[in-house]
């Protein structure tokens, strides 16, 4: 099930929140998980058991990590429940990759697997294990199932992110009270620390939710749509120039960026109506000076996640320098194979990895000074590392670049090109001033001048409403409609 999709837009989603709104508290999250595993198990029921058993792994795990705290068991059971969820993850994601490799390298005949890939496995997989490592590192364990299944399965994140950590949300499980009609959420303890407040609803939530959600539906519908349209008409041409495929570069850069990070407003819109405050994935990434700060502002949940659970316990930078340098390759090796299970992106990754310890040797400096040259490095480094990334292979990855700087033997521009640039300039026009701050800025400015504040009262549900009436004839009508990041 989609969220852009009308099965989710008008039947689930207002099933959902009107029996979670009428759900007595001590109901809320048994209604939020069953509506997740309906919402998962949509597509294939199958794999529904896959996620119930990772997740009653888990709770088992941070159980006996708690039981046995301070004693050497708890870090064997940690440990035993990271290898288990790793292996649960490798064996439906990478073990035909491994195979393949195998069978080329010893020239053996190893049968492949053929394992159909269950969505979102990545996402919870790395949720579980954050869960229960932060147990091991002192997080207080979450002895009620329920709650904590509702954590991991929960569906405005489950298939795609952002990758929500247990202590980010743990003091929004319990449920602490109703709709609180007012404009801002008042602690009923005010001396009291947030995590002792639980989980309340006010109407500056769900309003906030709502729009962040309906602006997130408008930047998949109306602009990652259109943007994977162009990308595929490239693909089927036969008629490419240079100038080509520089624009399906650009259309592709756009195309995941709006997809994603449409995805994540979504998700992000859900859970604030729901009551929970979801971590922020993206931060208008295209406007970087370098290519460390692009990685703070692009998926930064993941990069976070790897930061956390992998750079620092490999030592980060408080090792020798070659051991800081590897641990750069391996956190980028890693996060790069966590996209997909093949070279193109192992390669993504590491491409990125050479970058940053470039830029950490020396280059970082020159970018700070010479900020016009950071802009053009990091929009290069970014549409190169993208024609990598969406490759089917490292064969096509080094045509589509060799096309874009000449190699291919084709003209630097044609009829065809001509016809698809004028189709979408516009909205490859609205993608590049979206994927800035630039409008944002605009609205806070005029946000803050004295009486616009109740014009936009006004014209802010009317522009959602008129957003959701062109988005719904976008899908009634059937058009292209794919989540990119469904197939990590």
């Amino acid at each position: 099930m989609l969220f852009s999709g009308i099965p989710f837009l008008y039947y689930f989603l207002p099933v959902v929140l009107l029996l979670y709104f009428i759900a007595p508290k001590c109901l809320k999250n048994t209604v939020l998980l069953i509506a997740s595993l309906f919402f998962y198990a949509w597509g294939e029921p199958k794999i529904v058991l896959i996620m119930i058993a990772s997740i009653l792994a888990g709770y088992v795990s941070g159980l006996l990590i708690e039981a046995f705290r301070r004693k050497r068991t708890a870090k064997i059971v940690m440990i035993i429940s990271v290898v288990l969820q790793l292996g649960c993850l490798v064996y439906f994601k990478y073990m035909d990759f491994f195979i393949g490799n195998f069978n080329k390298v010893f020239g053996t005949e190893i049968p492949l697997l053929k394992i159909a890939l269950p969505v979102g496995i990545s996402f919870y997989t790395f949720q579980i294990l954050s869960y229960t490592v932060d147990i091991y590192r002192g997080e207080k364990v979450q002895k009620n199932p329920i709650n904590l299944a509702t954590y991991i399965a929960m569906f405005p994140q489950l298939i795609a992110g952002p990758i929500v950590r247990y202590k980010d949300i743990a003091s929004e499980l319990p449920v602490q009270g109703g709709l609180w009609w007012g404009k801002t959420r008042k602690d009923d303890n005010p001396g009291k620390e947030k995590s002792s407040i639980g989980r309340r609803f006010t109407t500056e939530d769900v309003a906030s939710g709502i729009r962040r959600f309906v602006f997130g539906l408008a930047k998949k519908v109306l602009l990652a749509n259109q943007l994977g349209e162009l990308c595929d008409i490239f693909r089927m041409s036969q008629e490419k120039s240079v100038l080509f495929y520089w624009m399906y570069a650009v259309a592709f850069a756009l195309h995941i960026y709006f997809d994603f990070s449409g995805y994540s407003d979504m998700a992000i819109g859900l859970g604030r109506i729901f009551g929970f405050h979801f971590v922020e994935n993206f931060n208008y990434p295209f406007i970087s000076g370098s290519v460390t700060e692009f990685w703070r502002r692009w998926h930064i949940s993941l990069g976070s996640w790897f930061r956390d659970y992998v750079y620092i316990p490999l030592g980060g930078n408080r090792v020798p320098k070659w051991r800081w340098f590897m641990n750069i390759f391996i956190v980028w090796m890693l996060t790069g194979f966590w996209h997909g299970a093949a070279w193109n992106f192992i390669i993504w990754g590491l491409f990125f990895a050479v970058l940053l310890v470039f830029e950490k040797l020396c280059f970082l400096k020159v970018l700070e000074k010479h900020k016009i040259l950071g802009h053009f490095y990091v929009i290069l480094a970014v549409l190169i590392s993208f024609v990598i990334f969406n490759a089917s292979d490292m064969g096509g990855a080094f045509s589509d670049i060799g096309g874009m700087f000449g190699f291919a033997k084709v003209p630097f521009v044609t009829t065809e090109t001509l016809y698809y640039l004028r189709s979408y300039a516009v909205i490859l026009t609205l993608a590049l001033i979206g994927s800035a701050p630039f409008i944002k800025n605009t609205v806070v400015k005029l946000a803050s001048k004295p009486g616009f504040g109740k014009y936009l009262v006004v014209a802010e549900p009317l522009i959602l409403l008129v957003l959701m009436l062109i988005m719904t004839a976008y899908l009634v009508d059937g058009s292209f409609n794919p989540f990119l990041y469904f197939r990590f």
